[in-house]
């Protein structure tokens, strides 16, 4: 199978050397670094993967004609490229006629993407990333077994294992997607209601394994389960997890002073002066209640992801995430996702997830916790 795959960032870079290490696809990889695609020489040199069968281009990610031109003759596209290009490279895979992958979070991108795929004669599924992706299809998993459905509740955390700072955090992904969730109403279900909160809102606490986290309204992580999980749920929601005192500080920046309204300064502010670090965990919890067999039961599904170091070191935000994208197209390449129209994360079955050879990325060694 022939895949481009826009953009050689970190996450990218994880994406591609999973595809290519795989011996199933053919890819090539397009970035406006220069620097960022030398990163993958040893793939085309096969000294780490023998199998491997990858090219890498220069491209501008905002130039639609050169998109076209670059997706053409490929079977599908993986946009690793920034939330906001999404609908770019979405309408240019409609025009090459190329299956599209993404790992968005922005809501208004997947409207548009969703309304893109209709009547369409390739297949558009975005959010294949960790949340959105893998904690959808984990909660619609979990919500199936219930006759009838009464809360469900899905906290996903990208945490520093190691905080020192005031933050409590470190820069573990794109810094465009961590303000783009903070600053962007969010979708729930509330009394059986589909209604927007507000981000940062909704503040709890819990802890998991001894350690102690906060956990408040972030946007895009729940999605399309609003509009699968209509009439059912009596509750959904999607919160960040992090550490104690977070939520407070970030108030202060986006709130107090405003940053909100100046979100390219806020960005550059996050980094000049919070270090990224790929010593990270990330954190997977996800309950959900309801009857079943009249008894009222509620299910946990609890999974905390560490980084890789030795001689190929990941973050574990790399790892989740290049795993959630990875196994939907492998799961596509299988025939076991539809080949056309708007593709919901949901329509995913776990265990198909957890049994592939990306989505392994989530299984046993990694877990705190599991059922089914």
């Amino acid at each position: 199978m022939k895949i481009a795959l826009l953009g050689a960032g970190h996450i990218g870079q994880t994406i591609a050397r999973n595809l290519a290490a795989s011996g199933d696809y053919v890819l090539t990889v397009y970035d406006r670094s220069p620097e960022a695609l030398s990163a993958l020489s040893t793939l085309s040199s096969g000294a780490t993967a023998p199998r491997a069968h990858i090219a890498t281009r220069l491209l501008e990610g905002d130039d639609h004609t050169r998109i076209v031109s670059a997706l053409a003759g490929h079977d599908a596209v993986i946009n690793a490229l920034p939330y906001f290009l999404a609908t770019t490279v979405a309408h240019a895979a409609r025009e090459a006629r190329c299956h599209y992958f993404d790992l968005t979070e922005d809501v208004a991108a997947t409207r548009a993407i969703k309304a893109l795929a209709m009547e369409a004669d390739t297949a558009f599924m975005p959010q294949c990333g960790l949340a959105p992706g893998f904690i959808g299809i984990v909660a619609h998993h979990l919500a199936q077994s219930f006759e009838t459905l009464y809360d469900v509740k899905m906290r996903v955390g990208a945490l520093p294992a190691f905080p020192t700072n005031s933050l409590k955090y470190n820069l573990t992904w794109s810094v465009d997607g961590l303000i783009n969730e903070y600053c962007h109403a969010c979708e729930a279900i509330r009394d059986g209601q589909t209604i927007e909160v507000l981000p940062l809102e909704g503040l709890e606490h819990f802890s998991l394994d001894g350690t102690e986290y906060e956990a408040f309204n972030t946007s895009g992580g729940l999605g399309t389960l609003c509009e699968t999980l209509a009439g059912r749920a009596r509750t959904l929601d999607y919160k960040s997890v992090r550490y104690p005192g977070h939520n407070a500080l970030m108030r202060v920046l986006l709130e107090e002073l405003r940053l909100k309204d100046d979100q390219e300064t806020l960005k550059a502010i996050l980094r000049r002066s919070v270090p990224s670090t790929m010593q990270d965990v990330v954190l997977v919890f996800v309950t959900v209640s309801g009857l079943r067999g009249g008894s009222f039961v509620e299910e946990v599904f609890a999974r905390k992801i560490f980084a890789e170091r030795g001689d190929a070191p990941q973050s574990a935000i790399q790892i989740t995430t290049a795993a959630g994208v990875c196994a939907a197209v492998d799961l596509f390449r299988e025939g076991k996702l539809p080949r056309r129209g708007f593709i919901r994360q949901e329509q995913i079955a776990l265990p198909d997830f957890l049994a592939n050879r990306f989505g392994q990325a989530y299984q046993a060694l990694r877990q705190v916790e599991s059922i089914g």
